[in-house]
C-alpha cells in the first residue's frame, strides 16, 4: 500500500510538470506497465484530480476542476508560495489579507523542518521600510482585470487632484508600479491614452460593450507608465544627454525616477521630472555618468552651476 501511495505521488507530480504525457511514457518513469498506469489514473480521478485522457496518442494531461485538490510543490516551490502568501498578508490588496494567512498557515504545518527553518530565518531577518501603500479593493482590482481580458468598456469615478469626475475608458492593462496599482486605458473623452490609480477608481459595473483592441502606447504599456509617473506629471521637466550607452546606464535609474532613451552606441537621453530644479540636480548626478543638459528650466543651470562650486569647495582645502 505504501508503494502504491508513493507511485501515486510520483504519477501526480510527473502529471503538474508539463501537458500531454502518453502512457508508455508514464510507466517508464515510474518503472510499471501501463496497465497500473491506467489504474493509478482512475485512483486519482477518484480522489478529485482532473486527469483527461488525450486523443491520438494513448496519453494523459492533467486538467482543471471543479474544486480544488491538493497540489505537490517541490522545496523551491513550496519556499516561494509561502513567500508570496506573507507579503500578501501585509500588502495592498484589501480583503486577501485574512484568506492569505489562513493559506500560510496549513503550508506551514505541513511543511518540513527545513522549509520552515527556512521561512522563520528570512522572517526574522526581513524588514518591511516605508508607508504603508494605498490599499485597493481585491474586487475592484479583480473586475478591472477582468474588463482588459475581455476587451469590456469601464465606466467609472475617479477622485482625480483636480476633483472627482466620471471617466468612461477602453481598458487596457493593470500594472503594478512601486507601491500602486494602475490602469492604462484609452480614454474615449479625451481620445488619448491616459493612467489612472485603481485606489482612486469607482467602477460602475456591469462593464460596458466590447471594443477592439488598440495597440499598446509607446509600444510598451510598462515604459508608458514609467515615462508618464516619471516625467510628465511633474512641474520641472529636464533631458540631458549621458555619455554612455543606455544598456550601461539602466539600472542606475530605478522605476519612476526617469525614462532612457537610446541615441548610439555612446550615449542615451535621459528624461526626468521633479518638483523642484534642485531636486532635478540631484537626481541627474546620482546616476554618476558625465552629461550635457539638453532641455530644461532656465533654473536648472543655475541650479547645476551652484553645485558644482558647491562640491569644488568643498574640496578647495583638502
Amino acid at each position: 500500500m505504501r508503494d502504491t501511495s508513493a507511485r501515486l505521488l510520483r504519477l501526480l507530480s510527473l502529471l503538474q510538470t508539463h501537458g500531454d504525457w502518453s502512457g508508455a511514457e508514464l510507466a517508464d518513469r515510474l518503472g510499471v506497465t501501463t496497465r497500473t498506469v491506467r489504474r493509478d489514473v482512475d485512483r486519482l480521478r477518484e480522489l478529485g484530480y482532473p486527469v483527461h485522457a488525450t486523443q491520438g496518442t494513448a496519453g494523459y494531461r492533467l486538467g482543471a476542476g471543479a474544486s480544488l485538490p491538493p497540489l505537490l510543490l517541490d522545496d523551491d516551490e513550496a519556499v516561494a508560495v509561502a513567500l508570496g502568501l506573507r507579503t500578501a498578508a501585509g500588502g495592498s490588496v484589501a480583503g486577501i489579507e485574512e484568506a492569505s494567512l489562513r493559506a500560510l498557515a496549513k503550508l506551514e504545518q505541513v511543511l518540513p523542518p527545513r522549509l520552515r527553518y527556512r521561512l522563520a530565518t528570512l522572517a526574522r531577518a526581513t524588514v518591511r521600510v516605508g508607508a504603508r501603500a494605498p490599499e485597493v479593493d481585491a474586487g475592484t482590482l479583480l473586475a478591472i482585470a477582468d474588463a482588459c481580458r475581455r476587451h469590456e468598456r469601464l465606466r467609472f469615478g475617479y477622485a482625480g487632484p483636480r476633483g472627482d469626475t466620471v471617466r468612461q475608458v477602453e481598458p487596457h492593462s493593470v500594472v503594478n508600479f512601486g507601491r500602486h496599482w494602475y490602469l492604462v486605458a484609452w480614454d474615449r473623452d479625451r481620445g488619448d491614452w491616459r493612467t489612472f490609480r485603481v485606489d482612486r477608481m469607482r467602477p460602475r459595473l456591469p462593464a460596458g460593450p466590447r471594443f477592439p483592441p488598440r495597440a499598446p502606447p509607446d509600444g510598451d504599456v510598462a515604459a508608458y507608465l514609467a515615462r508618464r509617473l516619471s516625467v510628465r506629471t511633474w512641474a520641472c521637466q529636464a533631458t540631458v544627454t549621458l555619455h554612455e550607452p543606455a544598456d550601461a546606464v539602466a539600472g542606475r535609474v530605478w522605476p519612476g525616477m526617469g525614462v532612457v532613451e537610446a541615441v548610439d552606441s555612446r550615449s542615451c537621453l535621459l528624461h526626468v521630472g521633479a518638483d523642484t530644479p534642485s531636486a532635478l540636480v540631484w537626481m541627474i548626478t546620482s546616476v554618476d555618468a558625465d552629461f550635457t543638459l539638453t532641455s530644461g528650466p532656465p533654473e536648472l543651470a543655475a541650479a547645476l552651476r551652484a553645485q558644482a562650486a558647491r562640491c569644488l569647495g568643498a574640496v578647495d582645502q583638502v
